[in-house]
This record gives structure tokens, sequence and C-alpha cells, in this order.
């Protein structure tokens, strides 16, 4: 295995948590074989320098809060996490209602009620673009906050 791989793949994790597709996308044209790759990620796994639990959780942790679950669930899936664990983190997290409302408070108050209806779809496409679903914009937008 080669040191600079090896050299390469320690400074990408150092910034940052990677998940292992993206890491392996990152340093395929600078490995010599793909056996040569996977033996290194490999190795970065069992050492526990390479996880994709870690890379979701950070993920989360850092965009959770103002995106809907199906933005999130689409970026960790283009990275290569696996559905399982896509899933898994979506159930442990904050409630999306929640994160919601949170995100169209500090967008548009609690002083902007929808009483127009170009207001209130300015308001859905918004809230639409961040990855929240229907539903949970339309109990945003009528002020249903309970769960049911």
């Amino acid at each position: 295995m080669s040191a600079t791989l090896r050299e390469r793949a320690l400074r990408l994790l150092a910034r940052r948590e990677h998940a292992r597709a993206e890491i392996a996308r990152k340093l395929a044209p600078h490995a010599e074989s793909a056996e040569e790759l996977a033996a290194l990620l490999d190795d970065l796994s069992a050492r526990q320098l390479l996880s994709d639990e870690r890379y979701v959780e950070m993920r989360m942790h850092a965009r959770g809060a103002r995106f809907g679950d199906a933005l999130l669930a689409q970026e960790l899936r283009q990275q290569g996490v696996s559905d399982e664990l896509v899933t898994t983190a979506l159930a442990t997290g904050e409630d999306e209602l929640a994160r919601a409302r949170q995100v169209w408070q500090k967008k548009f108050g609690d002083a902007q009620r929808v009483a127009d209806k170009e207001v209130r779809a300015r308001q859905t496409r918004f809230l639409l673009s961040r990855g929240f679903s229907g539903e949970t914009i339309r109990r945003v937008l009528r002020g249903d906050f309970e769960d049911d």
C-alpha cells in the first residue's frame, strides 16, 4: 500500500469526516489499483479512522436544524451512505415539524401569518426548497404544531 495514498487519506480525514464512498472517489485517481484503495479503506475502517456512522452523525448535526428529511436523505445518499444508515439517522433525529417551524420562524417570524395567497406560496416554496415534506409545510403554515 502506497504511503502517499495513506497520507492523502489521513489529510482528508483530518479536515472532516468523510463517507467511505466519498473518500474512495477522492482517492481513486491517486491509487495504483482498486485493490490497493479497498485495502486502505478497510484498514482505515478497522482502525476506526473512517466511519459512515460518524459521517452521518456529523452531517445531521451540521445541517439537520436547517433542512428537511428529504434533502438530508438525498445528500447522504449522494455521498454513498447506505439507505439503512440514512433511515436510522432520520428516525433518531429531531422531529421534522419542529425543525420546519424553527426555520419558518427565523425566516418569516410569527407576525407574518399566512393570509395572502402570494405570501403563502412564497413561504411554501421556501420550505419546499429546504426539503420539508408537504404535510409538514401545511402544518407549519396552519399553525398546527401539536404532534398527532
